[in-house]
């Protein structure tokens, strides 16, 4: 196939053409996106002027769509965006009704947003909301850590909180499934020392739950880590009808790490260790695994020799 060849004119002329249309259709799109335009977004919601004495739970999704008056490049950017911007919706109506009209707060809304944007409808234009009793409760502090030690060192005692307990108001049904509140997360590095520092309470996740303080003092105890090795007696379980069991050994050898400063504290008297005669009963077991039924807290256990036990019945 013969290729055309143009002389100089003609690919001067030919470029000309070229950068006429590129410069009439970048007109043609700036024009048509400073024109405005109704378009949609989804928004989160975020409430503000709770009422007060009144325990609520939202009927409805988080989210509302707004119909939204504004020129092409805001569409075009409204399109890109990650994540829908968050809308303040006034809750003071409830302090009245069961329910908040958001064709009401139009003026609010539009006073969130850019002065060349209008917002012009929202759906759904009306947010229902269940009442409840409000309770109020006390509940613990649990710390939640992801704590790096230094070598043979780690939290040798509870982690202690000032106050040691947050106030939880809401609906009863719910505060009656907490058992505890949580802390952010302390994240650490290389600890090898008593620890005292501030920290967060994790927000709620419902917006008719609130706690009081939002921040707690934390102190934990660090120590320096040893073995230490016990000897435990061997209790038998559910051995009534057979007389006297003997255990061979009658002792178990616990090998643990224990802190420096719990080091002469702890003795036999921190552990229960057992084996169950219904292993042998029940499956045949020539030998009984044992067990730890008590353990002190905060060691760490190495072992405990031997696993399993011979035993002997003396009817």
């Amino acid at each position: 196939m013969p290729f055309i060849k143009f002389n100089k004119t003609e690919r001067r002329r030919l470029s000309l053409f070229f950068i006429c249309m590129l410069v009439a259709v970048g007109a043609w799109i700036f024009l048509s996106l400073s024109n405005r335009y109704i378009y949609q977004v989804q928004t989160l919601v975020r409430f503000v002027n709770f009422p007060q004495n009144k325990a609520f739970k939202p009927l409805q999704s988080d989210t509302i769509k707004l119909q939204v008056e504004g020129t092409g490049w805001q569409l075009l950017f409204s399109k890109m965006r990650i994540s829908p911007q968050s809308v303040d919706v006034d809750l003071e109506e409830l302090n009245k009704k069961t329910f908040v009209d958001l064709s009401l707060q139009l003026p609010k809304i539009n006073r969130q947003f850019e002065s060349s944007q209008r917002v012009v409808q929202i759906k759904p234009d009306t947010l229902y909301f269940d009442f409840s009793a409000r309770s109020v409760k006390r509940i613990p502090v649990r710390l939640v850590h992801k704590i790096m030690f230094m070598p043979h060192y780690g939290i040798s005692d509870s982690v202690k909180f000032f106050p040691d307990y947050v106030t939880v108001t809401g609906p009863r049904k719910e505060l009656d499934q907490i058992k505890s509140w949580s802390t952010d997360t302390l994240i650490l590095k290389n600890l090898n020392s008593d620890l005292n520092t501030r920290i967060s309470l994790r927000r709620p996740t419902h917006a008719n739950i609130s706690i009081y303080p939002s921040e707690v003092d934390a102190r934990l105890k660090v120590d320096e880590f040893t073995e230490k090795m016990i000897e435990v007696p061997v209790k038998v379980i559910n051995s009534k009808e057979y007389g006297n069991v003997k255990i061979l050994p009658d002792k178990i050898t616990v090998t643990f790490l224990t802190a420096l400063s719990n080091y002469s504290k702890i003795d036999r008297s921190y552990f229960e260790l057992s084996v169950d005669l219904n292993n042998w009963k029940n499956y045949g077991y020539k030998q009984l695994p044992v067990h730890i039924n008590r353990f002190p807290d905060y060691c760490k256990l190495i072992r405990i020799e031997p696993q399993n036990v011979d035993f002997i019945i003396q009817r």
